[in-house]
């Protein structure tokens, strides 16, 4: 199957389940025009890099011990580095090529790119709000991602599996394709997708499915001696945190808002002496 098709079918499948999503929901029409909003949703994506890179300048107590907590984890799988990549590329010989084509392109920038500017193509020209959103969300979250990890993978110089020198071979400012392993470019760009459209859904199913498909670029990298574990694991952390962050500026911000929810109603059981009720909590 060809690049083209591989991210075409994914579109189509990721189009089609938002549709289905806000099509269960009431969308509220928008009067502005397709310039408009293209500017809106443009300022909101320089908000939302914006707000990733400076978040940190505001971080209390409790992300200073998750930013701990993540370094920690880090180094613990930096001790399995090399066995891991041994296992990995052991398992990647009896993988059938088609699904390492899909891992590759579905995390190669060009094609990644031209999925999420899909996405929000048809929630511009339909006028979908949700969609619309998403479509910003996974774009202001790619750039914010892909610069990170452009600027690291030069930083760090870290020297890849297949480069055959060992896991602590790091050489900064390598111009060499093999001086930038760390961290896995292809991992931030899959998984910021996945995690950015699987928050769309409540459906357990749906979004289990949808973080799998993310999940195959990552360990196709794997397979292919193309990173070792570490690279792998701080880019998806990495991932999350960007859209995570991004997805609360939109909200904060209210610069999207469509299908407001009524209060929802608590129901409790209320037994006393001599009385029994039910409660109801707004």
């Amino acid at each position: 199957m060809k690049p083209t098709l591989y991210i075409k079918s994914v579109l189509l499948l990721f189009v089609f389940l938002l549709s289905i999503q806000t099509n269960a929901q009431r969308i509220e029409d928008t009067k502005a025009s397709t310039w408009e909003m293209l500017k809106h949703d443009g300022v909101s994506i320089f908000g939302g890099v914006k707000h990733a890179y400076t978040r940190p300048l505001h971080w209390k107590k409790k992300d200073y011990i998750t930013l701990g907590a993540i370094v920690a984890g880090t180094a613990l799988l930096y001790t399995i580095d090399e066995p891991a990549d041994e296992v990995f590329r052991k398992q990647g010989s009896g993988v059938p090529k088609p699904i390492k084509d899909f891992g590759f392109y579905f995390g190669k920038p060009l094609y990644n790119y031209g999925l999420t500017t899909g996405i929000y193509s048809f929630g511009l020209l339909t006028k979908n709000e949700k969609v619309r959103r998403t479509g910003v969300l996974l774009i202001a979250s790619a750039t914010a991602g892909g610069i990170i990890q452009t600027l690291s993978k030069s930083l760090v110089g870290r020297a890849r599996p297949t480069a055959g020198i060992g896991n602590d071979r790091f050489d900064p400012f390598n111009n060499e394709a093999n001086f930038h392993s760390f961290p896995s470019g292809h991992a931030i760009l899959s998984f910021t997708t996945a995690h950015a459209i699987a928050k769309q859904f409540d459906n357990i199913y749906v979004k289990g499915g949808i973080y799998a498909l993310g999940l195959v670029t990552p360990v196709s990298r794997l397979w292919a001696g193309a990173h070792w574990l570490t690279d792998v694991a701080l880019g998806i952390v990495v991932s999350v945190v960007i859209v995570e962050s991004i997805d609360r500026y939109l909200t904060a911000s209210e610069r999207y808002v469509y299908n407001p929810k009524k209060p929802k109603i608590k129901w409790d059981l209320r037994l006393g002496a001599g009385q029994i009720g039910v409660v109801g909590r707004f």
